[in-house]
């Protein structure tokens, strides 16, 4: 069982990155999926989530900016991050979980699956 996330890299501000998850050994149906971030020195947080059912949740530092979207069919959750500040550098995992709704699911420990972190670095 695993979550791969990928995409990460450097870009200047105002670009553009998109983040897919990967599940393998597991179906990502009936699972809410979340991205988090940790940027140095600050505590992870979660900046998006999207839940079985395609709803969508987002940070309000965000919103606007970024989309997350599933595709079941490849088993793949993605993270469009658009207008990108330099405050968005972080290091981003996605993780899933099967028995708690994004409404209900805002900290990392509370991940059924986790995946490593792909690092986002934005230039200003």
């Amino acid at each position: 069982v695993q979550l791969q996330a990928s995409g990460g890299g450097l870009v200047q501000a105002g670009g553009s990155l998109r983040l897919p998850c990967v599940a393998s050994g597991f179906t990502l149906d009936h699972y809410a999926i979340g991205w988090f971030r940790q940027a140095p020195g600050k505590e992870r947080e979660r900046v998006s989530c999207i839940s079985g059912g395609g709803s969508a949740y987002y940070a309000d530092s965000v919103k606007g900016r970024f989309a997350i979207s599933r595709d079941n069919a490849k088993n793949t959750v993605s993270l469009q991050m658009n207008s990108l500040k330099p405050e968005d550098t972080a290091l981003y995992y996605c993780g899933a979980n099967r028995g708690l709704r994004c409404s209900k699911w805002s900290r990392w420990g509370l991940s059924d699956y986790r995946g490593q972190g792909t690092l986002v670095t934005v230039s200003s």
